[in-house]
């Protein structure tokens, strides 16, 4: 495996002791597996010639980043943290490192002094003091997580609001709304920016709410607007202090006609809604236990999890975006199209869905499979090394959507004529077919766009 490290990182190191860190560790973990870093000083000239001989390269660059999303190898170019993200699981011996925990608490355990407020009270001085013992005496929580060091890595608080917004141009009606007060997580080698976002969406929807909203500083590169923006949020307005005022819809209500919203498009932008009408195919995928239980840990307790849940939250499978990996080699999927879960063995039903953005077959190489799925999988060296020796692996990258409120067991499956028996494999689904597991799976229509 080869891997190139852009060497412009070791200046940004010296004024960021959390990148110095994170990047000493993954140069031990990749060190103790044999595996050598090529550092070179990169830019978008130099690394659109070699790009092809190296499995992943890592840099702090944004430019290059966006570069190389246009060229949709976007996969093999790293961060440090998700580098280390990857590699934390891929390369342990033993067991996949357990990420961090969440912690749901009041604001005023907070330790005020902590840096991670540091640019905030740059930005928002003097009221930002005045707001934080505010919400403190009100008693509001918030979810955090600590580093090791006692400091805090990443920090979600919210609350709801039903209000005009009249001090931007333009200004906003009275809605329902949670607003995003503070999202903050430093280079801490895990999705948890990703998780924050699922989690305000998860509040949303149990709260029938259908926007949400944050106000922000925009800077240039600006690491929140580049996260947001991947998950639909949307400048919509200015305020007078200057803050740009990002917008997430949770419904395609009202933009279902605009024939620009591609199956993919409505994925992102209206996340968690999606689109199953005629122009996507429907297929069913079989998943084992084991799997099921790492791509979704939220699955059997959902409901407590993310509203009532006040311990320790764990972060592993409880992101958006993911990848499946599969001995299905189905070349009739597509992206835009839905997979089904089928959890197969105990529950033996259909249990989730989620809209497929790219699907690569015939894979026969573990460090191929950790090329495409690294930034998503949660499967260890061991379990790829395993699937390979196996059979062809198929690479499902996906974005989750859904749980069904009631599981479609195979029992149903059978009498309603949907299936012949329990699947062993992916296999398509008529629209008709599809149509009778969303009604009676109790697949709410007001996330769903046709």
């Amino acid at each position: 495996m080869r891997i190139l490290l852009d060497s412009n990182l070791y200046e940004e190191m010296r004024c960021d002791s959390v990148l110095s860190d994170n990047l000493e560790e993954l140069r031990r973990i990749l060190e103790d597996a044999g595996i050598q870093i090529d550092p070179r000083t990169l830019s978008i000239e130099v690394l659109s010639g070699i790009a092809d001989s190296y499995d992943f390269i890592i840099t702090e660059n944004r430019d290059i980043h966006k570069a190389y999303n246009k060229l949709n190898i976007i996969d093999k170019i790293l961060l440090i943290d998700e580098a280390l993200q990857i590699f934390r699981g891929y390369l342990t011996r033993d067991a996949i490192t357990a990420p961090p925990a969440l912690k749901s608490e009041p604001v005023g355990n907070l330790d005020y002094y902590d840096p991670i407020f540091d640019s905030l009270k740059e930005e928002y001085n003097p009221v930002f003091e005045i707001w934080f013992k505010k919400i403190s005496n009100e008693g509001r929580n918030c979810w955090v997580y600590y580093r090791t060091d006692g400091s805090i890595g990443a920090l979600l608080i919210y609350k709801f609001e039903e209000e005009y917004i009249d001090d931007s141009k333009p200004s906003l009606p009275k809605k329902k709304r949670l607003k995003i007060a503070t999202l903050k997580v430093t280079h801490i080698g895990y999705k948890i920016g990703e998780l924050f976002i699922k989690m305000a969406v998860d509040i949303s929807v149990r709260n029938g709410i259908n926007e949400i909203y944050l106000t922000h500083f925009t800077r240039s590169p600006d690491r929140l607007v580049e996260l947001i923006t991947e998950y639909g949020f949307e400048k919509i307005a200015v305020k007078d202090n200057g803050e740009d005022i990002f917008v997430k819809r949770l419904t395609a209500k009202g933009y279902e006609k605009q024939k620009y919203r591609s199956p993919i498009e409505i994925s992102r932008i209206f996340y968690p809604s999606f689109y199953d009408g005629n122009d996507v195919k429907k297929f069913i995928v079989p998943i084992l236990p084991l799997y099921h239980n790492k791509l979704f840990t939220d699955f059997p307790r959902r409901q407590t999890t993310l509203l009532e849940h006040s311990s320790d939250f764990i972060v592993e499978g409880n992101t958006i975006k993911k990848a499946y990996l599969s001995h299905s080699n189905i070349k009739r999927m597509g992206p835009g199209d839905l997979i089904l879960f089928y959890r197969s063995e105990d529950l033996q039903a259909i249990t989730s869905i989620g809209v497929v953005e790219s699907i690569y077959t015939g894979i026969i190489d573990a460090e191929s499979v950790l090329r495409l799925a690294g930034k998503r999988t949660v499967f260890s060296q061991q379990e790829i090394n395993k699937l390979v020796q196996e059979g062809p692996v198929s690479v499902f990258l996906f974005r989750h959507h859904i749980h069904l409120t009631k599981p479609f067991g195979l029992m149903e499956l059978l009498e309603g004529g949907i299936l012949k028996g329990a699947p062993q494999s992916a296999m398509e689904l008529s629209q008709e077919k599809y149509i009778k597991i969303k009604e009676i799976g109790g697949i709410d229509g007001r996330f769903t766009i046709h």
